[in-house]
């Protein structure tokens, strides 16, 4: 089948052409107007030779050599988060921040009130229950096994 410039581009054929142009444009072959012309001009194209003329100055690539990455508009989802052994996450350390701090406030109040009845056990006890049982069931970082790993036989931290 001889080549033909005016063979109608498919939606395949407009994205690799846009991800040639990020690859560029990371590189640094095009400026970000350029780089914006020509990627909207790429998804407008009807022809493969149209899609030629946008990448005609630039030299060629093989996008199947470069790493996968979505070229989609979609936003990125969040990646797992890696926690070392023995620390608390993030959120846990802002969740049990939020426990604090609210029965403090409950002491307080209790402190102004008078000092009658301890109240505040009534907030802190089972939201403190819930949290600890939680935490030790579900949120703490996994601990090696003995004989497991580079270091067999030791425990972490010795």
């Amino acid at each position: 089948m001889a080549y033909d410039p005016d063979v109608r581009a498919s939606d395949d054929d407009r994205d690799r052409t846009a991800g040639l142009l990020r690859e560029h444009h990371a590189l640094g072959r095009l400026n970000p107007e350029e780089f914006s012309e020509r990627l909207d001009k790429t998804f407008t194209a009807t022809t493969i030779g149209q899609l030629e003329q946008l990448l005609k100055d630039l030299p060629r690539m093989d996008l199947y050599r470069l790493p996968e990455a979505p070229m989609t508009r979609q936003p990125r989802q969040a990646q797992p988060r890696v926690r070392s052994a023995g620390h608390m996450s993030a959120e846990w350390r802002a969740a049990w921040g939020v426990y604090l701090t609210v029965n403090l406030v409950c002491i307080v109040v209790w402190m102004l009130s008078g000092f009658g009845s301890p109240w505040f056990l009534w907030v802190a006890g089972p939201w403190g229950a819930v949290m600890a049982g939680t935490y030790w069931s579900f949120g703490r970082p996994a601990r090696r096994q003995l004989g497991s790993g580079p270091d067999q036989g030791q425990l972490p931290g010795g």
